[in-house]
Formats: C-alpha cells, sequence, structure tokens
C-alpha cells in the first residue's frame, strides 16, 4: 500500500491548513459519507502528530498518513490525492498495484 500526493494537492493542504515543515496531516476514518473502498465511511482529514503510522507520504517536510488502527480502510489498495482543479479540491483515487 502507498500513500502519495502530488503537489497541487499538496499546495492546497498547506494554504487551506496553514502547513510548516514539520507539521503533520492525519488521514482518519469516519463514519458516513461516501467512498469505492468502504461503504458508509469516508476519511477525514487533520493536523496531528502520529502515534502509530501504518502508511505516510512526506511532501516538502510536511507528512501525510493514516494511523496504523485505520489502515483496515484501504482494502489492500493504494491511495492518491490529486486536486480536482474544476472543483479546486482534493481527490482522492484508491487504486490496486498490479
Amino acid at each position: 500500500m502507498k500513500l502519495q500526493l502530488d503537489q497541487a494537492a499538496f499546495e492546497w493542504y498547506k494554504n487551506e491548513m496553514h502547513l510548516e515543515k514539520g507539521d503533520a496531516v492525519r488521514l482518519f476514518v469516519r463514519y458516513g459519507g461516501c467512498s469505492t473502498v468502504q461503504s458508509g465511511f469516508s476519511l477525514g482529514v487533520m493536523k496531528e502528530q502520529p502515534i502509530d503510522i501504518g502508511v505516510a507520504t512526506e511532501v516538502d517536510g510536511v507528512t501525510f498518513y493514516i494511523e496504523e488502527k485505520d489502515i483496515w480502510y484501504l482494502d489492500d489498495h493504494s491511495l492518491r490525492i490529486t486536486l480536482n482543479e474544476t472543483y479546486n479540491e482534493p481527490s482522492f483515487d484508491f487504486y490496486k498495484e498490479s
């Protein structure tokens, strides 16, 4: 499993969340919403230092991660976060490695 974040999505998060080098952004499972990997659940996002990283990536000194306890949500998929330029918001793409 991989967690990837493109530069445009990073810039969006950096501006919206006022991120600086050394910050960490947690993607966490929340009840409700829609997803292509887990019906009835979605991912929330918050600025929070990690406790037990399951998967992570770092962009310009900022760590984006999912805790080990939330890895089940990915269902053996990797996650790529890009910026949807039409809506000017992040887009989550779940995919299986081939």
